[in-house]
């Protein structure tokens, strides 16, 4: 495999195994608000509500720069390296200290209650689960790709060759004999390839 192959493939799964994580993460429990009436799971779409957008965004980014060519590639690279910053700063949050704003939906949803003084007065405590910790690393790894692409983006093989511009009829070959495909693409550009 040449080291063109390798910087692609390597940077495209990460940036889509690291998407993932971050996906799967945003239906997982974040945090734990524990009420007088017992604890109250909080998933990471409720905590976070962009986490599922930026999972979406860094998965559809990955799948897009197999695609494209060299400017756009630099383009995605530096969007990679945005939502990565944006993901492990809302990741590193939920982490260090979880705010009460991140349970403070599920908090309502469950008492009635709303407001910041009436939601203080109800959860005793937040603390956060592994998940925040693992798309905190997920997001950090999407950076590194990202940064990877902005870097070796110049090596990549040209994407999407195959779907290029169609040859002309008269650019082909006149002696080469005719086949299906040929025949379909004529009928496609008006000619009667019958004449």
């Amino acid at each position: 495999m040449s080291l063109r192959t390798r910087a692609k493939s390597l940077t495209v799964v990460a940036i889509l195994a690291a998407g993932a994580v971050a996906l799967i993460g945003s239906t997982q429990t974040w945090a734990v608000a524990r009420l007088a009436e017992g604890a109250l799971p909080v998933p990471g779409a409720t905590a976070v509500p962009v986490l599922q957008p930026l999972a979406l965004t860094t998965l559809a980014l990955g799948l897009v720069l197999t695609l494209v060519g060299r400017a756009l590639r630099y383009v995605l690279g530096g969007l990679a390296v945005v939502v990565a910053t944006g993901l492990a700063f809302l990741s590193a949050r939920m982490v260090v200290a979880p705010p009460l704003t991140a349970v403070a939906p599920a908090v309502t949803e469950r008492t009635g209650l709303a407001g910041a003084e009436a939601i203080a007065g109800v959860v005793r405590d937040v603390t956060a689960t592994p998940w925040p910790l693992v798309t905190l690393i997920a997001a950090i790894l999407i950076g590194l790709a990202g940064i990877a692409v902005l870097a070796t983006a110049h090596l990549w093989a040209r994407g999407g060759r195959r779907f290029g511009a169609a040859t002309d009829s008269t650019a082909r070959d006149d002696a080469a004999p005719l086949d299906a495909i040929d025949s379909w693409d004529d009928l496609s550009r008006g000619d009667d390839p019958t004449r």
